[in-house]
């Protein structure tokens, strides 16, 4: 059984159709790419599995129960976490407090500050400063040990390396790859190609709201990922 199962997921805002019939299954301790550009549905996605955003059709499947109704405190407590888009934390409150709070509402499991601290070592020397005071890549750090400290059994990451400066990014990944490595169970919202096939197990390209292309990344090359990431393929599929 897949830990996460989306069936003919469909989502909306307003009048527009983010995400189109969408299905898939991440298996426990896969990770599932996804990439797309800008408004192909990624991030509504990520956040209709979370609860964030009220699907307007399908099914969200975890463990094999239908969460589609569950309000996103109660999927948290399912071992369902999201890290944001922009990080969104708490600013004024130190990195300490963000991961304390996070860890208050969250599973019995591993993960602790200890724990956390550990896998994001650039975080040990900024326990006691404040949130917004830190670095583009100490704020994704603390974003991710923020949902760590939940104890998640399927981590949904939106947008890791976004606006990040090239040394931030390879820190952070370096601290991923090791959870990775370690049996975490991942959805992956990436723009960077490159960085997409070298990490996931798996990767989905969306486009326009569906998903065109779906695969090992073992099995997949970067120009097909790029065709499908522009509409290439579907473009020259419909030439005469």
């Amino acid at each position: 059984m897949a830990l996460l199962g989306v069936e003919r997921l469909d989502a909306r805002h307003g009048l527009l159709q983010a995400v189109r019939g969408v299905s898939f299954e991440v298996a426990q301790g896969e990770t599932l790419a996804l990439v797309g550009a800008n408004g192909a549905g990624k991030t509504t996605l990520l956040r209709t599995i979370a609860g964030a955003h009220k699907p307007a059709g399908g099914r969200i499947l975890f463990e094999g129960i239908d969460v589609t109704a569950i309000p996103a405190y109660a999927r948290l407590r399912a071992g369902i976490a999201l890290v944001p888009e922009g990080r969104r934390l708490f600013t004024e409150m130190t990195v300490k407090e963000n991961l304390l709070v996070a860890g208050a509402c969250g599973r019995v499991g591993p993960w602790n500050l200890d724990t956390v601290v550990e896998a994001f070592p650039l975080l040990r020397r900024r326990l006691a400063s404040r949130a917004g005071n830190l670095s583009g890549g100490e704020q994704q750090a603390t974003a991710i040990g923020r949902a760590l400290m939940t104890n998640p059994r399927l981590l949904l990451l939106d947008e890791v390396s976004l606006g990040l400066a090239p040394i931030a990014v390879e820190a952070v990944y370096r601290s991923l790859e090791a959870l990775i490595a370690g049996g975490a169970t991942i959805v992956l919202v990436e723009q960077d190609i490159n960085r997409a096939l070298a990490v996931a197990t798996r990767v989905a390209c969306m486009l326009e709201g569906r998903i065109i292309l779906e695969g090992r990344a073992k099995e997949m090359t970067r120009e097909q990922v790029t065709e499908a990431y522009f509409g290439l393929g579907r473009a020259r599929r419909a030439a005469p």
